[in-house]
């Protein structure tokens, strides 16, 4: 997720919000510019009454259309229901709620145990898996130049 947080302080939020549009959502959740415009593509036309797989544009692939849209319902966006995506705000409430419990992290003083937390996690350095063999470095220098 590509969050600029400068963009929803609250002047620049101000000024935004007056002219929201779907594409800064979609920058938001991709990166790459052929993935936001087809994920902000199906949003603005499940925006306008729901959309059915059959009526995705033939300039996105279905897989690919199903894969984005269940995207969308999977972060709060989009509802699937009869075969329809259709808008629904399942997302302002939960986050407002994650601010919430950060800010109130940020604020407390307790210790927390992190390996405990994370008992599964690989926790000592990863081997080097590849690459060159560390200690017989051969490189002569740029170009071959010693």
């Amino acid at each position: 997720m590509a969050i600029k947080y400068w963009e929803f302080e609250d002047a620049p939020f101000k000024e935004k919000v007056k002219n929201p549009k779907i594409a800064e959502i979609a920058r938001i959740f991709f990166d790459n510019e052929t993935e936001a415009y087809r994920f902000a593509t199906l949003m603005s036309l499940a925006k306008k009454g729901g959309l059915r797989l059959k009526d995705v544009p033939e300039s996105i692939p279905v897989a690919t259309a199903k894969r984005y849209l269940d995207y969308a319902v999977q972060i709060g966006l989009l509802k699937h229901e009869n075969s329809v995506y259709e808008i629904t705000d399942r997302y302002t409430k939960p986050l407002r709620n994650i601010a919430a419990y950060i800010k109130a992290w940020m604020d407390s003083d307790s210790q927390e145990d992190i390996s405990i937390e994370f008992a599964n996690a690989k926790q000592e350095r990863q081997e080097k898996r590849g690459g060159r063999a560390s200690g017989t470095n051969t490189d002569t220098g740029p170009a071959g130049i010693s």
